[in-house]
């Protein structure tokens, strides 16, 4: 029976494997509650106030000293993890790259898990004679990355939404979808619009039902 073998899939980039498995792995998520303070009352008042990203807490251990490069060094290996705390080559998405990682490609709560690096320490403890590192521990975190419509239809699968056009205005789209331009506030207010005239083309609106 072949051993479970972590691998961390990037964006626009080949999964690779995890040489060493972790022991053991952690998964934190907060939820947040907002509470009001009545002086008549024996406890505040408790409202939910939404949920808190998942994070995803790994140690990992690299050793290249039975390695047979010529000059084995455990930074060819660690690298991989430290390209994914670089923002991309790419204008459109100015961030590190979503990765995706998952243990021996099952499906369960903890894995896959879909975040970006938001905590990375390397720390090398064995070295060759000519100074190159051998042996590393690695903490990494990865932090919860949910597309929004995705999230919302999880919540709500009869959530509406619309994808804003080149040239569109939040009226047009009340009309189209309202059929009362007049309603466009209720489109801005559910989607933190301020300035109704700034809709770039491809923003996915989230449609309130009325």
């Amino acid at each position: 029976m072949a051993l479970a073998k972590l691998s961390i899939k990037p964006e626009d980039a080949d999964e690779f494997d995890v040489r060493f498995n972790p022991n053991t792995y952690t998964i934190s998520k907060q939820v947040n509650w907002n509470r009001s303070n009545d002086a008549r009352a024996n406890a505040p008042t408790v409202a939910f106030g939404g949920g808190g990203a998942s994070e995803l807490s790994l140690e990992l251990f690299f050793d290249v000293t039975e390695s047979s490069a010529k000059r084995p060094d455990v930074r060819d290996e660690t690298d991989d993890l430290v390209f994914l705390t670089r923002i991309m080559r790419d204008k459109e998405k100015p961030r590190p790259p979503i990765c995706t990682v998952k243990w021996d490609g099952n499906s369960t709560a903890d894995f896959p898990f879909t975040g970006l690096v938001s905590s990375l320490t390397q720390r090398f403890t064995l070295f060759h004679s000519s100074g190159r590192p051998l042996r590393a521990t690695l903490n990494v975190t990865f932090t919860e990355f949910l597309s929004r419509t995705d999230d919302l239809l999880e919540t709500d699968p009869e959530l509406t939404t619309r994808t804003v056009r080149r040239g569109d205005r939040l009226s047009d789209i009340a009309a189209e979808l309202y059929l009362d331009p007049a309603a466009w506030r209720v489109i801005a207010l559910a989607n933190q619009i301020e300035n109704p005239l700034l809709l770039p083309a491809g923003l996915v609106l989230t449609i309130p039902k009325r």
